[in-house]
């Protein structure tokens, strides 16, 4: 369990498994306001199989092949030739992002599955799977239901200004209904929560309270600028820039083919609603949000090189690589980075490991080291070994500091740990490292 994670999968579906699976009161000290829809299906299993960490990774396992068998058949109506299929798949799963999503225990990856099912039931005409991905897609969270806002969107816009229908026949009693139910699961959540909390996401007495607010001008402008270093953060930067000498060079070609068409739309329409929440209101622009949008344009970028270049296989390996080594971005301490998005955060969950090692043979009580999020809640509910202990908040004043790369402090936070302590032990493994401070004598 990582990041945001620890609290969406590890805490909630431990509160659900140690109370009721159906218990969605979530404790208000911890409470995101997100459906439990991941914690409920852990806790669920859980029950079933064992508490174990292992078992958490089961649960996501059938939500990845679906994953796989829905990207196969989108790459199918988008790649006519059966052999080029695989180069587009392997292309879209290198994304550090998605990547990282099939490692981590988290809700990204069963949001992905629904949202392609609903995709390919539009793409393909089968509104019986469209019906019950809505269902499920609606359900997972705030995110998911704002995906569904934005497919909703995609339907419409692309029956009526590329396939050239008419609104009266788009917007009929049986299209009208297919949305209405199949986004009746998160409007009932959302009516339920209302009624019984009075809030959504944050309150007065919420813990995320100081977190979540809406921006003034300079503010938008700020998350303007995140927006896009999203878009071409690890890697993806590439991408975007064969894309723009690509309209630079073929801008009426491209805009011609009705698929390449759907691709664009799909691509702006379907996080259309994420971003406008995004830009108007604070800490809401992670990495993970957009990589929907993410896929789209990689598939577009295979198109792209294989309907206008010669050289094929020199561009594909360009951006391919430029792809896979885009985990190995790692920006100074100084900078936040999404580490929840690449897969460079991975050796620190084996030295954190032998941080608490070492802390324990040094008879170093844990509950008396300060630490950083996503450190700070009990070592139970990242790796499940049953230690029930935590770290204490960072405060500039406690005598031992585990601080890893993998951490984002803020200036001051890192300006103390640099002059009121020093280095007691280090571990280190490919770029990633965890310090045990010792506050200085004074």
């Amino acid at each position: 369990m990582f990041w945001d994670n620890v609290l969406f999968a590890s805490k909630m579906g431990n509160h659900l498994y140690d109370n009721s699976l159906f218990n969605w009161n979530i404790p208000i000290n911890f409470d995101p306001g997100h459906p439990p829809f991941l914690a409920f299906l852990l806790a669920f299993f859980w029950r079933i199989f064992g508490h174990e960490l292992w078992i958490s990774h089961l649960l996501i396992l059938p939500f990845t092949i679906g994953f796989f068998f829905q990207i196969r058949k989108f790459i199918s109506y988008f790649v006519k030739e059966a052999n080029k299929h695989f180069f587009l798949f392997i292309l879209i799963i290198v994304e550090p992002n998605l990547a990282t999503s099939f490692v981590i225990v988290n809700p990204e990856i069963i949001i992905l599955f629904f949202f392609f099912l609903v995709v390919n039931s539009i793409l393909f005409k089968k509104d019986y799977l469209k019906f019950i991905g809505l269902i499920f897609l609606s359900i997972i969270s705030y995110r998911s239901m704002m995906l569904v806002a934005g497919i909703f969107l995609f339907d419409i816009l692309n029956k009526l200004y590329i396939q050239r229908e008419k609104i009266k026949s788009i917007l009929n009693f049986k299209f009208l209904l297919i949305y209405f139910f199949g986004s009746l699961s998160g409007i009932l959540f959302v009516v339920w929560r209302l009624a019984t909390k009075g809030w959504l996401q944050t309150h007065p007495n919420s813990p995320w309270a100081s977190l979540w607010k809406f921006v003034d001008i300079k503010g938008f402008l700020k998350n303007c600028f995140f927006l896009i270093q999203r878009y071409l953060d690890f890697g993806k930067i590439f991408i975007f820039l064969f894309l723009i000498v690509s309209f630079i060079l073929f801008g009426k070609k491209i805009t011609k083919s009705i698929k390449n068409k759907q691709l664009l739309l799909l691509s702006i329409s379907s996080v259309f609603f994420v971003i406008v929440v995004s830009l108007i209101s604070t800490n809401t622009i992670g990495h993970r949000y957009f990589i929907v949008s993410y896929i789209l344009f990689i598939t577009l970028s295979f198109r792209l090189i294989m309907s206008f270049y010669k050289r094929k296989k020199i561009i594909y390996t360009f951006l391919f690589l430029g792809l896979i080594t885009g985990n190995l971005w790692i920006y100074p301490k100084e900078i936040s980075q999404g580490w929840d998005a690449t897969l460079a955060h991975i050796p620190y969950h084996s030295l954190r490991l032998k941080a608490i090692n070492y802390l324990n043979k040094q008879d170093i009580n844990i509950e008396e080291v300060a630490s950083f999020f996503p450190n700070l809640t009990k070592l139970d509910f990242v790796d499940f070994k049953g230690d029930t202990r935590s770290f204490q908040q960072f405060n500039k004043k406690n005598k031992y500091v585990f601080y890893a790369t993998v951490f984002n402090l803020s200036d001051d936070e890192l300006k103390s740990l640099e002059n009121d302590y020093t280095i007691l032990k280090e571990f280190n493994n490919f770029n990633i490292a965890i310090n045990i401070y010792i506050l200085k004598e004074q």
